[in-house]
């Protein structure tokens, strides 16, 4: 479908998203998806429950107590452990017992949605007059069946950043990064001569999410995809992705990339970058703040993931924001997300604090306008994709799963056409038995 160091453990909160292999949702115990009840028939000074995983409980926190201190209906937050998250809300609605809201990675919503564990907020949704600015990728994958069953709620998108300094040094020119694959290829291999301890690229070869997060944009970028637009069929065999492979297991043969990213299961994914001796690497927004922050010492660089001959993509990844099928409040629920979704929230609560806002109409806006580097970073999330599947998990987040085989078989074993082939013949197989 065309359409992350010193401080390693801050950065868990924003690795989630990318690292993300949870178990799909349980079976309901039966019934369709519920309806939000019309506007108007609201109670007041109710309490509401809202479920999230561990791994977002800050920013959760940070707006319920935004929300508690100044509206009569209430909020209670439940905090999950990310590895225990997906299973316990379905099981939650399946019981009868959910919470009236939950957060979850937007890349699982198809599966809640496919089984009708979700509330139906198309009306309410559609009725917001930001609906058509709000993140494309988190509005496709909640909508099942021609419904809409959630909206986003924080968001990430993939690029480059790049090392200026070590641009500098290497005679490129640190404000005109690369905008194809060759270009990524030739300046990796300058910045590589600078020295034994400087490498020009990097990519964490043992992440299956990393490098969807990463790879992915480079096969969008060049008019390819690994799955069909309904996400039914895969389309591995589409020339961008030998493409994209043959890049990597070049740039790898040609010792431009460090020998422990082949290795490297995520933990580096982000600290590697930060070591000031790789030149470029994808990232997300986080990245930049905790450069910033931590790391001021790296002068560095964002663009956006380019294709073969040039364009640019990105994977919009983050959570999205429902109304579980049972909720005792779907209304009172859905005013916190239109409340959470608002120009103010989105300025003061994420825009401000360097977070990317959900919304595309706010991308520019008084706080990025300090940083050029931000609004790159959100004009790719406005731009990215995201695979649509309700396997998600099997077919990309999976450490022994055909994604991360494929990309691990044509990058270090050399063998791109035979990963290709044995990947195409795997996806099928999951997307049969879906």
């Amino acid at each position: 479908m065309r359409r992350l160091s010193r401080l390693f453990l801050a950065m868990s909160v924003l690795m989630a998203m990318v690292l993300a292999a949870c178990t799909a949702p349980a079976a309901p115990s039966g019934g369709a998806e519920q309806a939000a009840a019309p506007a108007g028939e609201q109670a007041s000074g109710v309490t509401m429950s809202f479920w999230t995983r561990d791994s977002n409980q800050e920013q959760v926190r940070k707006l319920v107590d935004a929300w508690n201190s100044s509206h009569a209906n209430q909020i209670e937050i439940t905090v999950v452990p990310a590895s225990e998250y997906m299973t316990k809300v379905g099981a939650s609605v399946g019981a009868g017992a959910p919470p009236d809201l939950m957060a979850v990675d937007l890349i699982y919503v198809p599966q809640f949605a496919a089984a009708n564990q979700l509330t139906d907020i198309t009306d309410l949704a559609q009725g917001l007059p930001y609906f058509e600015q709000l993140s494309p990728s988190h509005v496709r994958l909640a909508t099942y069946d021609g419904k809409v069953f959630g909206l986003p709620f924080n968001a990430e998108g993939s690029y480059l950043i790049y090392n200026k300094g070590l641009f500098t040094q290497a005679g490129l020119d640190p404000e005109n990064p690369p905008k194809t694959w060759a270009e990524i290829a030739d300046a990796a291999a300058k910045i590589r001569a600078l020295g034994d301890d400087i490498y020009g690229y990097y990519f964490s070869g043992a992440c299956a999410g990393c490098n969807a997060f990463t790879f992915l944009p480079l096969i969008w970028a060049s008019g390819g995809d690994v799955l069909s637009e309904d996400g039914s069929t895969a389309t591995l065999t589409d020339p961008a992705v030998a493409g994209a492979l043959d890049l990597y297991r070049q740039m790898w043969a040609d010792d431009l990339i460090p020998a422990g990213a082949q290795a490297d299961t995520g933990a580096d994914f982000a600290n590697a970058f930060t070591t000031g001796k790789i030149g470029m690497a994808g990232t997300g927004a986080f990245a930049i703040n905790n450069i910033k922050t931590n790391f001021p010492d790296i002068e560095f660089g964002a663009t956006y993931l380019p294709g073969m001959e040039g364009g640019a993509s990105s994977f919009a990844g983050g959570d999205s924001i429902a109304i579980p099928a049972g909720s005792k409040y779907p209304e009172q629920a859905f005013e916190f997300i239109k409340w959470a979704t608002s120009d103010e929230v989105q300025l003061e609560y994420y825009a401000k604090v360097n977070n990317l806002p959900v919304r595309t109409d706010l991308a520019e806006n008084e706080y990025f306008a300090q940083d050029s580097r931000l609004t790159t970073a959100a004009e790719a999330m406005a731009m990215g994709e995201t695979p649509y599947t309700v396997v998600y998990n099997q077919l990309f987040n999976d450490a022994n799963g055909p994604w991360l085989k494929m990309i691990q078989t044509a990058v270090f074993d050399g063998k791109v056409e035979e990963a290709v082939n044995t990947a195409q013949e795997e996806f099928t197989k999951i997307l049969a038995g879906q």
